[in-house]
């Protein structure tokens, strides 16, 4: 038996199974916002997404220069 022989793997599985199963994938709908249903929670979610994408874009500007 020569070095290469243990080097392969023959009985493994090759494919790599998805990190995300399945049922837990979104299908990519966007649902509108509507200010005049919104509650408090709402609210503060809308401003957690523009807090991160002003963190993302000096992120981005800071990598240019």
């Amino acid at each position: 038996m020569g070095r290469d022989e243990h080097r392969h793997s023959k009985g493994k599985n090759k494919r790599k199974l998805p990190q995300t199963p399945k049922n837990l994938k979104r299908d990519g709908i966007d649902v509108e916002f509507s200010s005049q249903l919104a509650d408090e929670e709402d609210w503060k979610a809308v401003e957690r997404a523009q807090a991160a994408d002003l963190r993302a874009h000096s992120k981005m500007n800071k990598e240019e220069r």
